[in-house]
């Protein structure tokens, strides 16, 4: 036990501004970054896979709207339906991923040991609450999108904390995203920034044709850890059973 309060007193907080959840956010990534990595990796070859299933060629599709003229019926194509709704699935079941990955960031924080298993622990620990906030937070985003682009980068900042929450507090689908929301509003130009350029870094690695992409793309999961201790502080180091 005293060594799991040892472990418990180690780690760094970042101070509730922009520029120093953003230095912490780097700082973390560093620790974990091949795990991220790994996520993504994962998360582009079931992508993949899902494309070959319904026959979906991506590169022809962005062929074809680049010589369309502004006239690209995205669902008349072959197989996009389908497609849709099967990679929609896909994503919502790999969201526990993001949870893992804010596990290790926090492991790595507190001078823990890193294990493998660790970025699956979303898949063992408040596994349902997981998956129904990702289906809500994406409802929401999507109506966000239906209105135009810029109500999702304004609504983003309300989610960002969310899957911290569920983590470290056990938390329902419907708390975190209350108690998100209330602390992203009473501090939403901090979160906003934050969010912003947690995103912008995020997909930064399409510039390195497109493959950068999994280099960069999980570093939100760590801003959303950062953002998390900066407002409720270092969360304890929880401990799960390993045996499914």
């Amino acid at each position: 036990m005293s060594e799991f309060n040892e472990f418990d007193q180690q780690g760094s907080v970042p101070n509730r501004e922009t520029g120093s959840i953003i230095s912490h956010a780097f700082e973390m990534y560093k620790g974990v970054f091949g795990y991220g990595v790994v996520a993504m990796i994962v998360y582009l070859l079931g992508g993949y896979v899902i494309q070959l299933i319904f026959g979906v060629d991506s590169a022809s599709m962005v062929e074809e709207m680049r010589s369309s003229g502004g006239k690209f019926n995205y669902w008349s194509m072959p197989g996009v339906p389908l497609y849709t709704g099967t990679s929609w699935l896909f994503g919502l079941l790999l969201s526990p991923l993001y949870v893992g990955l804010i596990y290790m960031v926090n492991k790595y924080n507190t001078k823990t040991p890193i294990e493998f298993s660790d970025l699956f622990i979303g898949y063992r620990q408040n596994f349902v609450n997981i998956l129904i906030y990702s289906f809500l937070s994406g409802i929401i985003s999507l109506i966000a999108l239906a209105l135009c682009v810029l109500p999702v980068i304004f609504v983003y900042p309300l989610l960002l904390i969310g899957y911290p929450i569920l983590l470290f507090e056990n938390a329902s689908a419907t708390d975190a995203l209350k108690k998100s929301f209330n602390i992203a509003k009473e501090n939403y130009g901090i979160f906003l920034l934050t969010a912003f350029l947690g995103m912008l870094i995020s997909v930064a690695g399409v510039i390195l044709c497109g493959i950068g992409i999994i280099l960069t793309a999980p570093f939100m999961m760590i801003v959303m850890y950062s953002t998390y201790c900066a407002f409720l502080g270092k969360p304890r180091q929880i401990m799960y059973n390993k045996e499914i």
